[in-house]
């Protein structure tokens, strides 16, 4: 039996991704089913939740992904770090780096990603551009140190695509997840696709529409998220993984 565990946030639990059944499917599905073409026998646990921090991932998800024995192993985290007021390299790096040593030590093929250039999706996110390479350093030395499988994103300009992300400009939409997971796969040796594939060509938009859609994102997203930091009020959410156990997949292996 072939073990595989996901742990992280949100674009782990695989938001803007929505399902038939109304539950996010996301790239971490996504890559299950592309791992079961090759591991019929997949068992397949998504510990991840929304909204948490590298150093909430490791306190809470790690020691639970340790005792279900992967297999494989998918660790994303620290764009949570990247948004927040104060950004601690060290910290950061030391939690990753010890999530990625203790999967390692257990055996596991352990995998993860780097973040492509955010600034091309939201140019207001060229001020994070600095955290983002810090954060795609720590994980590129994961792979030196540890031997994880990266799939180096940040190097592709075609992951930086706007019509790969949804209108909040910090996850991707469900062609973003289907080309992470078709990344992954690639990165862990499974053969599913081309997930560079060149995209359509989308239509030249007039510059007054280029203005309105950044100003209703910043009004609808980008205002919000920074009143409720400048308050200290983080959002509610629900602390709960979506598949604390590991279990087959059902239904028919597909791509979606």
């Amino acid at each position: 039996m072939t073990r595989y565990v996901a742990i992280g946030d949100s674009t782990v639990e695989g938001l803007e991704d929505p399902g038939p059944d109304g539950v996010y499917v996301g790239w971490a599905d996504r890559l299950a089913r592309l791992l079961r073409t090759v591991h019929p026998d997949l068992t397949y646990a998504n510990l991840a939740v929304r909204g948490m921090t590298a150093a909430e991932v490791r306190a809470t998800q790690l020691d639970r992904a340790l005792a279900l024995r992967p297999d494989v192993a998918v660790v994303v985290a620290g764009v949570n770090d990247v948004l927040r007021p104060r950004f601690d390299r060290a910290a950061l790096r030391a939690d990753l780096l010890g999530m990625h040593e203790a999967l390692h030590g257990t055996g596991a093929t352990v995998a993860s990603f780097t973040m492509p250039d955010m600034a091309k999706v939201a140019p207001l996110a060229v001020v994070l551009r600095g955290r983002l390479e810090a954060l795609n350093k720590i994980v590129r030395e994961a792979g030196a140190r540890y031997g994880t499988a990266v799939a180096d994103l940040a190097v592709e300009p075609m992951a930086s695509d706007p019509a790969l992300w949804h209108d909040d400009r910090l996850h991707a939409n469900s062609e973003g997840h289907r080309r992470v997971a078709l990344a992954l796969a690639e990165s862990l040796g499974v053969d599913a696709g081309d997930w560079r594939a060149p995209l359509p060509e989308a239509p030249r938009t007039l510059t007054a529409a280029v203005v309105a859609r950044e100003i209703g994102w910043v009004a609808g997203h980008l205002v919000p998220w920074l009143w409720g930091r400048i308050r200290g009020c983080e959002p509610e959410m629900e602390r709960v993984c979506k598949r604390p156990e590991l279990l087959p997949l059902d239904g028919p292996t597909d791509h979606r």
